[in-house]
């Protein structure tokens, strides 16, 4: 992928969603500060902005971590319009969580149902706690498959696959933007070219 070093980079928009306490928030702060919060603490939603170095070019990341209380679902809704990317997680510990991933998906559609340049990343998370775990990485490629999109495992505890998950969702999103402006440009020179041939010449 060519460098855009020099221009401005490209915001991309990385919604969390999942139930509360599936670790949306320690996902989060793991790929932004490398910590993890020992202590859980009810997410209301917050903001996290950081420029990441991917592919060789910047990107400008804004991580909304959104809270998984249902008090909480009408404030949610609003910042799915906002979104690019979405990263829906759930609890390999909790298969309750895992079957909530499709409310949230059809929930995601809906709301960006006139809409094609969504992506979508299924992941289920606290695969350290390997003794408890009601998921098997089976389930979640199959759920994936049936979505059309990825699946990864992490654990935010340990960091594992905490930043390809993170670099994952931020590449379909900057490709699919990527795509989109390469389909405009051709329609674009082709109305400049028709205006000019259209110009009286003296």
């Amino acid at each position: 992928m060519a460098s855009n070093r020099g221009q401005k980079p490209m915001l991309v928009k990385v919604i969390m969603l999942g139930n509360g306490g599936v670790g949306k928030s320690s996902l989060t702060l793991q790929f932004n500060y490398g910590e993890f919060p020992e202590i859980y603490e009810p997410t209301k939603c917050g903001s996290y902005k950081k420029t990441v170095l991917l592919d060789d070019r910047e990107l400008n990341l804004d991580i909304m971590d959104t809270a998984g209380q249902e008090e909480y679902a009408n404030v949610r809704d609003s910042y799915l319009r906002a979104g690019d990317g979405f990263l829906c997680v759930f609890s390999l510990t909790d298969r309750s969580t895992f079957a909530n991933t499709e409310e949230i998906r059809e929930q995601i559609l809906r709301i960006n149902s006139e809409r094609d340049d969504i992506s979508i990343l299924l992941i289920g998370n606290k695969a350290d706690l390997e003794d408890r775990r009601e998921i098997s990485e089976e389930e979640g490629l199959e759920q994936a498959k049936k979505w059309g999109c990825k699946y990864l495992e992490t654990s935010a505890k340990t960091n594992f696959n905490v930043e390809n998950a993170f670099h994952e969702i931020m590449r379909q999103v900057y490709q699919k933007k990527e795509t989109a402006v390469e389909a405009t440009e051709p329609k674009a020179r082709s109305e400049k070219d028709q205006k000019t041939s259209n110009c009286a010449c003296f």
